[in-house]
């Protein structure tokens, strides 16, 4: 399956005690930290490649762009979902949200860049 404009999936968690700004320490607040919801999005970008590239090759996360609107409590389910619009090289660029049962949560775009692992992993430091 090649990677394509149009790509998309979506992801979806259960807020729980380890998801929330306290416990991630970005916060004093027991709701869903912006770190987490920045995974879960990420999360989304990953399975819409799911397919899309060779073995030897996977996508790194470079740039997050994520308006976080609304406070989510310990027990919502929040589900993210990411489109891929633009495909510029290497570089692959996502729309995404997230939503409760009440509405938008969070909205924003990620750009992924695709490298071969070998190399990448042999980069780091």
């Amino acid at each position: 399956m090649p990677i394509e404009i149009g790509l998309a999936a979506k992801a979806s968690a259960v807020v729980n005690s380890a998801d929330t700004a306290r416990a991630m320490r970005t916060g004093d607040v027991e709701v869903l930290a912006t770190p987490r919801l920045v995974a879960l999005c990420e999360e989304a970008c990953c399975l819409a490649l799911d397919g899309a590239l060779p073995l030897e090759q996977t996508t790194v996360g470079v740039r997050v762009q994520l308006d976080h609107l609304a406070p989510l409590q310990v027990g919502s389910t929040v589900t993210t979902e990411a489109t891929l619009e633009r495909v510029e090289g290497r570089r692959l660029g996502f729309t995404v949200s997230a939503s409760d049962s009440a509405g938008l949560v969070a909205a924003g775009r990620m750009t992924r860049v695709v490298v071969d692992r070998a190399a990448f992993l042999a980069k780091a430091r």
